[in-house]
């Protein structure tokens, strides 16, 4: 399907070990509404690729009536793009105190959600650059210690799919997903060989075996590299299906979808996501969705959040990450440093071959502070007392938009 192409506008101007996590974050939320709660999922059985050891904890609750013998429910958190722009480079500069680039620092605040998850996902907008040559926009390229810093925050996968994915062609694909490699973080969208564009990264979260898959809906105008036309991986319904239902009968449980998709700096989903996500979310195989849980990013702005044909849909998770983001007018805008994460809980199927339930659903609003040049949990720091009232409201609005709240998203802390 084609989407709308605009030309993406910013200016812009831990290394300690991965540690297994911990039980689930408990159960504090700050709500902005509770109704019902439900939506589903289900997860794979296979080691194609298999996540870096999770973290252990108390299951999430199990589906009404119980579940399939020796399995346990699990959490799964999602969040925004991660853009380095050049005052972003240059703070991991000095946060690594003339030892390379520390990215965990901006990420601090964050940790306790995303290293609390089972299977905690991120989206890396940009490439990676090599030997000390790294840019913000219009091209970037990221230094590669990005991937270290968000292994360190708690990140099990990154999607790669995006519209800055050949910013240095196949070359900096190819450094982006050796340093994931290096660090242990899985990764899907973008691929150094036709057989890894054709696999989705698999993940093991609780009892379930999860498939990632990750599109983005252009590339900025540049062609895939001469003679890898698999580079990266382009949004075509047909496709995604496709994909979705192999991963399937490999045995994944779980297919959660990356999408890098719609209008830049619009808070509304524009028609070509409410269609996609729409067909996505009712096409089926025996009964059962073919897609479990679709995440988007790209559009900078957090957008709304909506359970559809019964599966949650994420339109836009904002930007996690990001220096100072100029919209299309010309103009700085506070919303580009403004994003939301994603927290699903999952339990496992009543019966075997079932589908796994969406029980909770939460979503947590972020802030990138310009001047600390650190990610800050919104309704965590109101529940400190530390104000940005102003800013949750902003987000939940968006979030809330197209009704949510009915179908049970909360915000969580």
């Amino acid at each position: 399907m084609t989407h709308r192409r605009r030309g993406t506008r910013h200016t812009g101007p831990t290394r300690s070990a991965h540690r297994a996590r911990h039980a689930r974050q408990g159960a504090a939320v700050l709500a902005i509404a509770l109704i019902a709660a439900g939506a589903g999922c289900s997860a794979p059985e296979d080691g194609t690729r298999r996540a870096a050891p999770h973290r252990t904890g108390t299951p999430a609750p199990s589906a009404a009536g119980g579940a399939t013998d020796g399995q346990r429910g699990f959490t799964l958190v999602a969040s925004g793009d991660v853009l380095p722009h050049a005052s972003i480079i240059k703070q991991a500069k000095t946060d690594a105190s003339g030892d390379g680039y520390d990215f965990a620092p901006m990420l601090s605040a964050v940790k306790p959600v995303v290293s609390k998850a089972d299977l905690a996902i991120c989206h890396m907008e940009t490439i990676y650059g090599a030997g000390g040559h790294y840019t913000g926009a219009p091209a970037f390229k990221s230094p590669p210690e990005v991937a270290e810093g968000l292994r360190d925050t708690g990140y099990d996968a990154c999607s790669t799919a995006s519209d800055h994915a050949l910013d240095d062609g196949a070359a900096g694909i190819d450094r982006t997903l050796d340093a994931m490699d290096g660090v242990g973080l899985r990764h899907t969208g973008s691929a150094r060989t036709a057989a890894e564009s054709s696999s989705p990264a698999w993940l093991r979260a609780g009892g379930a075996k999860v498939a990632h898959l990750a599109y983005t809906y252009d590339t900025n105008g540049l062609p895939l590299p001469k003679g890898r036309p698999w580079a990266v991986n382009m949004i075509d319904r047909q496709r995604i299906v496709k994909d979705a239902r192999a991963a399937r009968k490999a045995g994944a449980d779980v297919v959660v979808l990356s999408l890098n998709w719609g209008t830049e700096w619009q808070e509304e989903p524009d028609e070509d996501q409410l269609r996609l996500g729409d067909e996505l979310t009712a096409s089926r195989t025996g009964g059962r969705p073919d897609i479990d849980l679709i995440l988007g990013t790209r559009t900078h702005v957090p957008q709304a959040y909506e359970k559809v044909n019964g599966t949650w849909v994420v339109y836009g998770m904002g930007d996690q990450i990001a220096g100072e983001m100029v919209n299309d007018e010309g103009a700085q805008d506070v919303r580009g440093n403004e994003g939301t994460s994603g927290r699903f809980t999952f339990a496992p199927p009543e019966r075997p071959g079932g589908r796994w339930e969406v029980r909770k659903a939460e979503f947590i609003p972020q802030w990138f502070n310009l001047g600390s040049r650190r990610v800050i949990n919104v309704s965590q720091s109101i529940h400190d007392g530390l104000g940005l009232a102003d800013v949750r409201d902003r987000i939940s609005e968006a979030v809330l938009s197209r009704g949510a709240a009915k179908d049970g998203l909360t915000m969580g802390r």
